[in-house]
């Protein structure tokens, strides 16, 4: 496709601006469409999206094998590939999209003023959506279906590392609109992998997009945040932690740690580092960092922690400040809650922290004190998931104090209007 486009002479800011265009236009009645033609889409792009696995897995193959020459991380190739359980998890998470409440038009607050007016705030449309991501194809899925669910046009930019997978994906989608008779247009994917296209996205399209959401690294997100001329949703960084109190059962929390870490080590809500109450060290430290290491994780710990577990490689400063997205954990022992949550403060990224206690007062105190977008008491940093939370699907999750906090889904892809209903009041 973009080849035909610079045979025609079009640059990448030209390509770029009819996107936005486009998206503009077909805002428009996406925001409008009943909540029964937007379910219809839905189901029809899952649907083809199980009839077409053959060729979306062909597409995918030519992206991993891309990716291998490319000495793409073992993690990046995980985070890349697809097979059949998770192009039917992509199908079903549309559907569980389809099944959600239409949050468009919902009343979240509605009041009578004393001069007789009613006053409600419903919730609308963002508008249009830019989406910029690196080797995730299902975000493709994700992206689009949570946006068309909330009324919102969308132009998803993915990864080169996933062009074929994602474009792949992107006719499935186009094709449940069509059937729906909603505008093609809704769900547009960027057809370069010119890094300029990214700079036009973060310009704003001419004002055709309204927010930009980044998805992968540290370096993209950084990007997006410093140049965009629209408003961001975003987390920088998972630097998620697992702190272990004193009041820990230990066969929960050895099972709680080794599934926050390993479980899957490539995704923003694995837990990154270890915290131990020092009261528990003689009896839950080993059993905890010996299952880590059975499960093929490298530990690398504060001093004191080396010297009950000498197999553990000594931490650095730049440990307590990295997202591995690896097998790969830095631990540390602290006293009690306290120190737990001075040390989550000074080194979070505000992402997911989590806590293994049955003391409710400390658990509370976890509660109140850290200032993270999820908090999970005796469960995995991995359920920092939209999907987790019963939301569908989650385009990412947003660590920002300003309208969307955590996972992002249907309803933070909306914003509000207010309707005031009156009987011939005039201001005196």
């Amino acid at each position: 496709m973009l080849q035909t486009l610079e045979k025609n002479g079009e640059n990448v800011a030209a390509i770029m601006r009819r996107l936005g265009e486009n998206a503009r236009v077909a805002a428009h009645p996406l925001a409008i469409a009943s909540s029964a033609a937007k379910n219809t889409a839905l189901e029809a792009m899952a649907e083809a999206i199980v009839q077409q696995e053959r060729e979306i897995l062909t597409a995918n193959a030519i992206d991993m094998e891309n990716g291998r020459k490319a000495g793409l991380a073992a993690s990046f190739l995980d985070r890349l590939k697809l097979t059949p359980d998770r192009i039917r998890a992509m199908a079903d998470g549309i559907r569980a999209i389809a099944a959600l409440n239409d949050p468009v038009g919902d009343v979240i607050a509605e009041w009578d003023r004393p001069n007789g007016l009613h006053i409600e705030r419903v919730r609308t449309p963002l508008g249009v959506i830019g989406v910029i991501y690196e080797s995730r194809p299902n975000v493709t899925a994700d992206a689009g279906a949570l946006c068309v669910k909330a009324g919102n046009a969308v132009i998803l930019r993915g990864g080169s590392d996933s062009v074929n997978s994602s474009t792949a994906i992107h006719a499935c989608l186009a094709e449940g609109l069509a059937k729906a008779g909603l505008p093609e247009e809704a769900i547009q994917l960027v057809p370069t992998t010119d890094r300029a296209a990214v700079g036009e996205m973060l310009k704003g399209l001419g004002g055709s997009i309204d927010v930009i959401i980044p998805r992968g690294g540290r370096s993209l997100v950084e990007r997006v945040q410093n140049e965009a001329r629209v408003p961001v949703f975003a987390h920088l960084e998972g630097i998620c932690h697992l702190y272990v109190d004193r009041s820990a059962k230990l066969g929960m929390a050895v099972k709680i740690a080794v599934n926050a870490k390993m479980r899957r080590t490539g995704i923003c809500g694995a837990a990154e580092t270890l915290l131990v109450d020092r009261l528990r060290a003689s009896t839950h430290l080993v059993p905890i960092l010996d299952a880590l290491v059975e499960a093929g994780c490298e530990i690398r710990a504060d001093s004191e922690t080396r010297a009950l577990y000498p197999a553990a490689k000594p931490a650095t400063d730049a440990d307590w400040v990295t997202e591995y997205l690896d097998s790969i954990i830095s631990v540390k022992l602290v006293d009690g809650v306290g120190d737990a949550i001075d040390h989550v403060e000074r080194f979070s990224s505000h992402h997911t922290e989590a806590i293994v206690a049955e003391d409710a007062a400390a658990v509370e105190r976890f509660f109140n004190e850290i200032d993270s977008a999820i908090l999970l008491h005796n469960a995995s940093t991995q359920f920092a998931d939209g999907g987790e939370f019963g939301m569908g699907a989650e385009i990412g999750i947003a660590t920002g104090k300003m309208h969307a906090r955590g996972p992002v889904g249907v309803e933070q892809l909306t914003s509000f209007k207010y309707r005031v209903r009156g009987s011939g009041q005039i201001r005196p």
